[in-house]
């Protein structure tokens, strides 16, 4: 309902004072190609957004123009590699990884233009299109994080339930929890552009024009329950990898002193790479996190706002990191990568083919600790 004591070029253009009732209805629907009457939007409205100085403009163009197509081309070849071999499709480990691929593909190609063209091109999009554009970025980080929480209960039945894994983890049981994922995400993703939106501009959040506080609270914890779901279940990981090492640590009558240390190295190894994914994790996510809390609880400042443009680059550096992570620190999916590089090249590396070059350069990762797909696995051999 209309307050007295609102200004009246909140809600209308200011020659509105001058116009008959008629006259002003049709100018606040069409004031700035912005709707205004059934909205509360004049056309300064996504001006507040807009906050970035030149400098700081300048800093997140290089992080978006730099991170945006490193991310695409790691995630593109992680979800090619995965598509062409048989023996990676038929793994539910790999169906996870290749979902969480394709999520922070879709991150890497809408998030950095959606940015640019908001805050450099200072682009003005009437309120469906720029939910539809919203949509598209919230669909794909939301996937992401949904991706890697399929990933980290695939893990924890590898170590918890090994004996029964392979008839708990099917690959039709894992399509279907990827397809359940991609269903939920699509639909929370776009619920403000199908009406669970704000109608006032003073009710709107000031992270996000048009975007209702509650939406964010609803998401924001949706997230939270999701980023504790993984680090609880990568923690119960590290408790079991800290349980193996310490009766590995026991002296036990005709085990190996050489097997013993081996297994400690691949535990210790697992621990520190599960670590790295935790802390990874929680400095990309948190930051963005608690600035959406505090847009929920009380109105932001500029400084505030500003601060969550550079925070939310930290995702797309997550989407960036993620490749590395999960897949290409994975032996099998590398060898996988060498495999498709000898079907497709034929160049020569110093008088031997290109493909003889990179098998032996793979064949060095024996001298390192397994990576944490393949410690897990190597407790899980059946």
């Amino acid at each position: 309902m209309y307050n007295k004591n609102t200004p009246t070029s909140y809600f209308f253009p200011p020659e509105a004072a001058t116009m008959t009732t008629e006259q002003s209805v049709v100018s606040a629907l069409t004031y700035n190609g912005t709707p205004t009457a059934a909205g509360g939007f004049d056309g300064e409205y996504l001006m507040r957004y807009m906050v970035l100085n030149e400098p700081e403009k300048k800093i997140l163009s290089l992080i978006c123009v730099l991170t945006g197509p490193v991310t695409f081309l790691e995630n593109i070849l992680v979800l090619v590699v995965i598509g062409t071999t048989d023996n990676l499709r038929k793994r539910p480990t790999y169906l996870f990884i290749g979902s969480l691929a394709a999520a922070d593909v879709l991150a890497s190609s809408f998030f950095p233009i959606i940015f640019l063209d908001f805050h450099l091109f200072k682009r003005s999009d009437s309120p469906e299109i720029y939910l539809f554009k919203l949509g598209g970025v919230t669909m794909a980080f939301t996937g992401s994080v949904g991706s890697l929480l399929l990933t980290s209960m695939d893990r924890y039945l590898c170590i918890y339930q090994a004996p029964r894994y392979k008839s708990l983890m099917t690959c039709r049981r894992a399509l279907f929890g990827i397809v359940a994922l991609w269903i939920t995400t699509v639909v929370i993703s776009f619920l403000p552009i199908f009406g669970w939106r704000c109608w006032s501009a003073s009710l709107c959040s000031l992270l996000f024009p048009y975007v209702a506080p509650l939406y964010i609270g609803c998401w924001v914890g949706l997230m939270l329950i999701v980023l504790f779901l993984i680090v609880g279940a990568y923690a119960l990981i590290l408790w079991k990898a800290h349980q193996h090492e310490a009766a590995m640590e026991a002296p036990t009558a005709g085990r190996s002193t050489m097997g013993r240390h081996a297994r400690m190295r691949v535990d210790i190894h697992l621990a520190q790479t599960l670590g790295l994914i935790l802390m990874i994790l929680v400095l990309c996510w948190v930051p963005s996190l608690s600035i959406m809390l505090i847009d929920v609880s009380r109105k932001l400042t500029i400084n505030e706002q500003r601060a969550f443009a550079f925070c939310g680059t930290l995702c797309l550096v997550n989407s960036a990191v993620n490749p590395l992570l999960y897949a290409l620190r994975c032996r099998k999916l590398r060898r996988a990568l060498v495999n498709l590089l000898r079907r497709v090249c034929g160049v020569c590396c110093r008088g031997k083919p290109v493909c003889v070059c990179l098998q032996n350069k793979d064949g060095d990762v024996k001298k390192y600790a397994e990576t944490v797909s393949e410690s897990l696995d190597k407790q899980n051999p059946g």
